[in-house]
């Protein structure tokens, strides 16, 4: 799962533009695609169905897209203002490399610090004082390269490091592309009975709105959900333990409750249950924070139990996200526990 996690690290795919993280997860399940009916909907996800008659329905959901940045204005001086496409810190962005979807680099600039008055000293830079330079010194000259409402994200390595770390870009939610992609490959590898009637949805456009996972549910309308996320951490030194989250490193945490779903405690306890009879690590979400596919799922027209298992990570929505090999391990192990049955 490594392997794959990289390469979707590493590809391009802000919201509206998830096509190229689809195309590699369709390349990587294609030797398995006569096992399961696949198809893309009208605004890009991707579906997989591994039927089981007379099964509940059940609906894996992860994320294609990840954050970005849209360009809104071409300077005269050949600088591009942008906007944020997600909600992304503006401390994360000054100085930072980034590239557009046919490969022009460049890198976000803003005023420096000789120029700045002393007010703006003691304020944090805000997204729309901030520019992408491409190397350009003329408008004409940028226009050949660059258009308005072209994107951007952010270019950063994959990295290793320390005791279990692992460090990249739009690990929010290519984590949960990798697992799942895993998960298909698992099933069609092997004998089993399964527990539900699965669907697999890689969906577009949660850091706008979560509009995908919303039209992916309302034409699955599946009887369950179980969503695989990220979800942004507190432990950084001097925060409150009230307000740390979740640890790295103890397992995929689980949510009773975010700031756009009350999560269904019968589900909830099922698989809190289960992980603990197969002795997967987990742990509980600490604070009330946040949101992701699931509520959209939840409020679907056919109505829908939702739960959501999440990677702890610190970072989120900047270049150098940081996840643990150890939660990322034990949401594979959950997901495949939950959906087994195996002969």
């Amino acid at each position: 799962m490594l392997e794959l996690l990289k390469k979707l690290s590493l590809a391009f795919g802000p919201t509206g533009y998830e096509k190229p993280v689809r195309e590699m997860i369709i390349e990587e399940l294609k030797p398995f695609s006569h096992q399961f009916e696949d198809y893309i909907d009208k605004i890009g996800a991707y579906i997989v169905h591994i039927p089981a008659e007379d099964k509940p329905k059940l609906m894996i959901s992860a994320h294609m897209d990840e954050v970005g940045f849209m360009v809104t204005e071409i300077c005269d001086n050949g600088r591009l203002r942008f906007g944020n496409v997600g909600g992304i810190d503006p401390l994360v962005m000054s100085s930072k490399r980034v590239v557009s979807e046919n490969g022009i680099k460049g890198a976000i600039i803003s005023k420096p610090i000789h120029l700045q008055s002393a007010e703006e000293r003691k304020a944090v830079t805000k997204a729309s004082d901030m520019y992408i330079d491409i190397g350009c010194d003329t408008k004409e000259e940028a226009e050949n390269l660059i258009q308005l409402g072209d994107l951007f994200t952010f270019i950063s390595d994959f990295k290793e490091f320390g005791d279990g770390f692992i460090k990249g870009k739009a690990l929010d939610d290519r984590l949960g592309c990798a697992i799942m992609c895993q998960a298909i490959k698992e099933i069609c590898q092997n004998s089993y009975t399964l527990n539900y009637d699965l669907y697999f949805a890689f969906t577009t456009r949660e850091e706008v709105g979560y509009s995908g996972a919303f039209l992916a549910s309302e034409q699955i309308k599946p009887d369950y959900a179980f969503v695989i996320e990220s979800t942004a951490v507190g432990d950084i030194c001097g925060a409150p333990n009230e307000k740390l989250v979740a640890k790295l490193g103890d397992g995929g945490a689980i949510s009773f409750a975010d700031k756009g779903t009350i999560y269904d405690k019968e589900f909830i306890t099922e698989i809190m249950n289960m992980c603990k009879s197969k002795d997967i690590k987990y742990q509980i979400k600490q604070y009330v924070s946040g949101g992701n596919d699931a509520g959209n799922i939840q409020r679907s027209a056919f109505g829908t139990r939702v739960a959501v298992m999440s990677a702890p990570s610190r970072y989120i929505h900047s270049a150098s996200n940081v996840i643990h090999k150890n939660d990322f391990e034990s949401i594979y192990q959950a997901l495949i526990a939950l959906i087994e049955n195996k002969n």
